[in-house]
């Protein structure tokens, strides 16, 4: 991709692309699991959500490595394309770019709905309406505006969201109790379903790699900050469920845990901060899928997969403006009108492609690029890749049949785009 047009610029650091993988995982989710892990499992949760983490991190571990050979944007579309060729490669970038916009779409409605609880108003008509477009359109306009603007507002929705959960863990460590914790109900014993909710509730990692055009040094930031915060990330939500089921009888009925049991050692104010909270989890996890998004269209379509405008970078912003301005015309009309659902289900096994992309491609990277400096490299020969390729074979056999009947759709037209391909140009 090196295009004679103009170049994006290389402002975002390293302590920026923690704050982007941090960002795209701390979602509205974490808010919602304690209960939704406990209706499933029960006591047994609390150790569930470490175990998780330590089967997510063979995934990171793999992308952590494959993006040690490239600096350019597109993250597991490169990998996969670099591995197995443009066939392959399209349709894991073309899956990738399809969760961003479900993520968008069924997150905006989401918002609205998370602001409903605080304002009734917002529950329909106009009011819905605006707290869905308002911020789909803000978040496009900052990421056309300039990456070390989205970068900074990443930042600010980041901390805001995060000092909650914080408080939350800080203050319920000193009111958690084992004799709540283990007297909760045992779950229904739905195994595959409490592995895909454990598994997405740590997801969106995959995508700190997508701007990497625009990161100071890629090749050595991106897996430090990937490792970082797995690290961070289920450290923290070891303490959210523990605080959760050690402070909440009966947590699985809750339909906002961390905000009831909040309420019952922080009081009624503490309920509302937690709802906030959530709010905000949503609108940063947005803005991160706004960032990403358009960095897979500008790979697809350097490459000859879609219109030539979308690969343009802004003379003056330096940003693919296009792409960002196209997705958010896609995703806006499916988060007004709720059709985002399919899509939604989509993006189960969408993330999945991705993921197995990836684990797959790292052997043969390694390969291609043994010879290559300083590069990060995983111990234990093709063993984590395996290991991780066998987790995310796992978790697709549980996926809801609607989920995969959704994906195998999406990979035809995927099929479509490639038959489609026009000749990408040489030099812009």
């Amino acid at each position: 991709m090196d295009n004679a047009g103009p170049s994006m610029r290389r402002v975002v650091t390293r302590w920026h692309v923690v704050g982007l993988a941090l960002n795209d995982v701390i979602g509205s989710g974490v808010y919602l699991l304690p209960a939704a892990a406990a209706a499933m499992l029960g006591p047994a949760s609390l150790w569930a959500v470490p175990l998780a983490g330590v089967a997510v991190l063979l995934v990171v571990l793999c992308f952590a490595e494959a993006a040690t050979h490239f600096d350019t944007p597109g993250s597991s579309y490169l990998y996969a394309k670099t591995a197995f060729g443009r066939f392959v490669g399209l349709e894991v970038g073309w899956m990738s770019w399809l969760a961003r916009v479900a993520s968008i779409a069924s997150l905006s409605a989401g918002f609205a709905q998370a602001l409903g609880y605080l304002w009734p108003s917002v529950g329909g008509g106009l009011p819905r309406a605006l707290a869905i477009a308002l911020p789909i359109l803000a978040l496009s306009a900052i990421n056309v505006v300039g990456v070390r603007s989205a970068v900074n507002a990443v930042a600010f929705l980041l901390i805001s969201k995060t000092l909650p959960l914080l408080l939350f863990v800080g203050v319920g460590l000193f009111h958690a109790s084992w004799t709540v914790a283990s007297s909760q109900p045992p779950g229904d014993g739905r195994l595959g379903a409490a592995a895909l909710l454990l598994l997405f509730a740590y997801a969106g990692f995959e995508n700190t790699p997508a701007a990497a055009g625009e990161f100071r040094r890629p090749r050595r930031d991106v897996p430090f900050a990937l490792l970082l915060h797995i690290a961070v990330i289920t450290l923290l939500y070891v303490g959210v469920q523990w605080v959760a089921l050690g402070t909440l009888p009966g947590i699985a009925a809750s339909e906002t845990p961390l905000a009831d049991a909040a309420a019952r050692f922080l009081g009624p104010a503490a309920g509302l901060l937690m709802t906030l909270g959530a709010a905000m989890s949503i609108l940063g996890t947005n803005s991160n899928s706004v960032l990403n998004g358009p960095r897979y269209l500008l790979a697809l379509s350097r490459d000859g997969y879609g219109p030539r405008f979308l690969g343009d970078i802004h003379p003056r912003f330096r940003t693919p403006a296009n792409a960002v301005l196209l997705q958010a015309a896609i995703a806006l009309p499916l988060a007004l009108t709720g059709s985002f659902v399919a899509l939604a289900e989509l993006s189960v096994v969408a993330r999945l492609v991705s993921y197995l992309g990836t684990t797959a491609a790292v052997p043969l990277l390694r390969q291609r690029f043994e010879s290559r400096p300083g590069a990060f490299r995983l111990p234990g020969g093709a063993l984590v890749p395996v290991a991780a390729s066998l987790v995310t074979l796992v978790l697709a056999a549980s996926a809801d049949r609607s989920n995969l009947m959704a994906a195998a759709v999406a990979l035809l037209a995927g099929a479509a785009i490639y038959a489609a391909r026009r000749r990408p140009e040489a030099a812009r």
